[in-house]
């Protein structure tokens, strides 16, 4: 797939391909760190800032963090981004180079991601919403065990999880916090999600779940008062909730651009052959 701009276009994919001519078309979004700021005045210097309103497609300078934040700033703007590394992991973002930028960013290729809606009901009743590209995790908020009951399309899976927490990744976001937990790697395009507890307690051989993409997962918080629990999309936290329902948002689809020997596709693959 060549690189290419969400819009309205009737293709089966709803994408077009990116203007030959990007002069005036790049916009530059950089990390708070001096490294990333610092490569962002050079590549303005060199080819110019574009508002966002005229942008064809953004490059995101900084760590994977700085990615995140950027797709979660364009939500509704239907922006290709294209990552260069000026972070620590950088594992969804390009080389960094100055030279031949527009060059790179027409031969690049895109990976189309469908992120996680985070449905976050508090004890108070209240209800929030977030969106997440990597994954939903749960998380206990004192030194006591958490207690979950896992429901997935409506039918109870697991009347009582002991742990520290679980997390729902999407495969983008299955080399992330979901490897850390020794959660499954997921190639791009299978239509997985990777459900893993985070050092269960009981049941203690429970290694977690492949699930469809299509699935409605629910987390009841049990013993909510002895036992809160807090929930993140990305990094929005909804603390002391007693239900956490999560899916699929597939009105919302997002473009990151991968240079062709650097693709994301290709970076899952080898990640689960790294000892």
């Amino acid at each position: 797939m060549t690189a290419a701009l969400l819009g309205n276009a009737p293709d089966p994919d709803g994408l077009r391909e990116l203007p030959e001519d990007l002069s005036g078309r790049i916009t530059f979004l950089a990390a708070t760190s001096e490294e990333a700021g610092a490569a962002r005045a050079r590549l303005v210097e060199i080819y110019g800032d574009a508002p966002l309103d005229e942008a064809a497609v953004v490059v995101a300078l900084g760590g994977d963090g700085a990615m995140l934040e950027t797709q979660h700033r364009l939500l509704g703007r239907n922006l290709p981004v294209y990552g260069m590394n000026r972070g620590s992991v950088g594992f969804l973002m390009n080389p960094y180079r100055e030279e031949t930028l527009p060059e790179r960013l027409r031969a690049a290729q895109a990976a189309l991601l469908q992120p996680l809606r985070m449905r976050a009901t508090r004890a108070d009743g209240e209800v929030e919403e977030a969106l997440a590209i990597n994954e939903v995790s749960l998380l206990r908020e004192t030194r006591q065990a958490a207690k979950i009951r896992i429901l997935v399309d409506g039918k109870e899976r697991m009347a009582e999880l002991i742990c520290d927490g679980i997390l729902v990744a999407t495969p983008a976001g299955s080399t992330a916090y979901n490897l850390s937990a020794h959660g499954p790697i997921i190639p791009l395009g299978t239509n997985l999600l990777a459900m893993t507890p985070i050092s269960a307690f009981r049941p203690r051989r429970w290694r977690g779940a492949l699930l469809p993409g299509n699935a409605a997962v629910a987390f009841e918080i049990l013993e909510t008062e002895k036992r809160p629990v807090a929930a993140v999309a990305d990094y929005t936290e909804v603390r002391d909730i007693r239900r956490v329902e999560i899916c699929e948002d597939r009105h919302v689809r997002l473009t990151m651009l991968f240079d062709p020997d650097h693709g994301l596709p290709e970076r899952i693959l080898a990640e689960q052959f790294t000892v």
